[in-house]
């Protein structure tokens, strides 16, 4: 089974390091990523850049509409994921539980799947 690992952190704690706390907070997450590979587990994993560079998009009666970020009502963010091939939920909880981030925000644990379900 597939599960995401969503890295939540708050919005604006990335500026709140200085560069080296910031490289250090890296080096840590591609270690993590580097053991879940070896393990055979890592089916993905990607950093996002700061919301402020995002753009939310919606379409509604045939009208695109952009709303460019940062986005001011949010108060967390996803910062980057990792995609794992795990048996069982258990196994992607405890894995998320190793991972260097849960000391610093959250991590979402989420079984991929149709969104019917």
């Amino acid at each position: 089974m597939s599960y995401m690992l969503l890295i939540v952190e708050p919005v604006g704690q990335r500026a709140e390091r200085s560069p080296e706390e910031g490289r250090q907070a890296y080096a840590s997450m591609q270690r993590f990523a580097e053991g879940l590979n070896e393990r055979g587990l890592l089916l993905g994993v990607n950093s996002l850049t700061s919301q402020a560079n995002g753009v939310r998009v919606q379409v509604r009666e045939g009208r695109r509409d952009l709303l460019d970020g940062p986005f001011a009502e949010a108060k967390e963010m996803i910062g980057g994921y990792f995609l794992l091939d795990c048996a069982t939920q258990d196994e992607a909880i405890v894995i998320a539980a190793e991972c260097p981030a849960a000391a610093w925000c959250s991590v979402e644990v989420r079984e991929v799947g149709p969104c019917f379900l």
